[in-house]
C-alpha cells in the first residue's frame, strides 16, 4: 500500500500479474508500453473518482486488482444523484482527458491511426488511456457509463433502478457479445466475459428468493458450497463499498463461521462501508482477534467518528487487558454521543468489560449516559 494525492492505494497480487500477464502475451515492446500504460491511467482514472468524491467531503481509498481497479468512498453525509454521477464520470473523464494530452505532447494525433500507429509507445498509450476510458463510459454495469446511467434512471423509478440496469446491462452485453462474435472481432472476449460474470454475480446477489438476509449470511452460504473465491468478493464488495442497510442479526453469526469468513479477507481489511465496518470488527471480538478489532475499529472510528466503533476499541482493549485505553475509549464513545444507548446496552452486557462496570469512571459514564436519556 502507498499513499497518492492523500489516498490509501492498496495494489493487490491479481494487479501485478495482470501486469505481467500483458507482457508475455505480447511477448513484444508493445506488451511492455501496453503494461505499463494500463498501470498508469488505471491509477490516474481512480484518482479521478477519489478526487470527485473528496470534494463532496467523503474519504475515498483506491484498490487495484486484476482486471479492475476501484476506487471505494465513504460520503460524511447523504449525496445527491448528480453527485454520485459525477464521482462516476470523473475517473472515465480524467483518464481520457490525460491520455489524450500526453499523445497530443507526443506529436500524436489521437483520431489519425496512421498517427497513433507509428510506434509501440503511442499505440499503447492509445489502447490504455481514450478507448479503455470510453469503453468504461459504455452504459452498462458495473462500467462507469452504466452507473451514470443507474444514477438517472433512479429518479424516474426510485428502488427499482439496480435492478432494471442488471437485467439490461446482460442483454446488452449479451447482444454485444454475438454481434463482436459475427463480425469476428474476439479480441475483447476477455473483456466480455468478465463484465457478464460481473452482471451475473450482481443478479444473483439481488434476487430475493436466492439472496439469504444479509450480506455477510450470503457470503457465509456461499463458502458452504465451497466457492471460497466467490464468498471473499463478496465480502470485499460488502465492506469496500457504501451500503443501504445493515443487519444487526450478522453479530450473532456463531464464532466458528465468523473466523472463516474472517479468514478469506485479504489484508489490509477491506473498509469503505461504516456499517459493515463496524460488523466485522463485531466478529472479530467473537473469534477472540481482539488486537485486530482494536486497530480496525479504532481506523474505521478515525474515518466515521461514531460511538459504536468506539466502543468496540474499548472491548478488545479491555480483552487485552489494557483498563486504561479501554476506558478511555468508553469517554470518547460517551462524548461522541451517535449511539447513547447503544453503549449504555455495551457497558451492561458486553462480556469484556465486566471488570470495568464497578470502575468509578465507568459508572461515572454510564449515569451520564442514563441523564442523557
Amino acid at each position: 500500500m502507498f499513499r497518492l494525492l492523500g489516498f490509501d492505494v492498496r495494489v493487490q497480487p491479481g494487479f501485478i500479474m495482470l501486469m505481467g500477464l500483458i507482457v508475455v502475451l505480447y511477448q513484444s515492446e508493445f506488451g511492455l508500453w501496453l503494461a505499463g500504460a494500463i498501470a498508469v491511467f488505471t491509477v490516474i482514472h481512480e484518482l479521478g473518482h477519489a478526487v470527485a468524491a473528496r470534494r463532496t467531503g467523503a474519504h475515498a481509498e483506491i484498490s487495484l486488482g486484476f482486471l479492475a481497479g476501484y476506487a471505494s468512498y465513504t460520503p460524511n453525509r447523504e449525496l445527491s444523484r448528480l453527485e454520485q454521477a459525477w464521482i462516476s464520470f470523473a475517473g472515465p473523464c480524467v483518464q481520457i482527458v490525460v491520455s489524450v494530452a500526453v499523445l497530443i505532447a507526443m506529436g500524436v494525433n489521437p483520431v489519425d491511426p496512421s498517427s497513433f500507429g507509428d510506434t509501440p509507445a503511442s499505440a499503447a498509450i492509445w489502447w490504455a488511456g481514450p478507448i479503455i476510458g470510453l469503453l468504461n463510459l459504455i452504459p452498462v454495469l458495473p462500467l462507469d457509463g452504466g452507473n451514470i446511467v443507474m444514477y438517472g434512471l433512479d429518479a424516474i423509478i426510485p428502488g427499482r433502478s439496480l435492478h432494471v440496469m442488471i437485467r439490461a446491462s446482460i442483454a446488452l452485453t449479451v447482444i454485444g457479445a454475438g454481434t463482436l462474435f459475427l463480425s469476428g472481432r474476439g479480441g475483447f472476449i476477455i473483456f466480455i466475459g468478465f463484465l457478464l460474470i460481473t452482471q451475473l454475480q450482481m443478479l444473483q446477489s439481488t434476487t430475493p428468493r436466492q439472496q439469504p438476509t444479509s450480506a455477510w449470511q450470503a457470503a457465509a452460504a456461499t463458502l458452504e458450497r465451497g466457492h471460497d473465491g466467490r464468498a471473499r468478493r463478496m465480502l470485499v464488495a460488502t465492506l469496500s463499498h457504501p451500503q443501504p442497510t445493515v443487519s444487526a442479526a450478522d453479530l450473532a453469526i456463531p464464532a466458528a463461521q465468523a473466523d472463516r469468513l474472517i479468514d478469506l479477507l485479504p489484508t489490509p481489511y477491506p473498509s469503505g462501508d461504516p456499517g459493515n465496518e463496524y460488523i466485522l470488527a463485531n466478529l472479530m471480538l467473537t473469534t477472540g482477534r481482539y488486537d485486530d478489532a482494536a486497530h480496525y475499529a479504532a481506523d474505521s472510528f478515525g474515518r466515521v467518528p461514531n460511538t459504536l466503533s468506539a466502543a468496540v476499541v474499548a472491548r478488545a482493549a479491555a480483552a487485552l487487558g489494557d483498563q486504561g485505553t479501554a476506558i478511555g475509549w468508553l469517554r470518547t464513545a460517551a462524548d461522541e454521543g451517535t449511539s447513547p444507548e447503544g453503549l449504555a446496552s455495551t457497558i451492561d452486557r458486553a462480556p469484556e468489560l465486566e471488570s470495568l462496570r464497578v470502575h468509578p469512571d465507568v459508572l461515572a459514564i454510564r449515569r451520564s449516559l442514563s441523564a442523557a436519556r
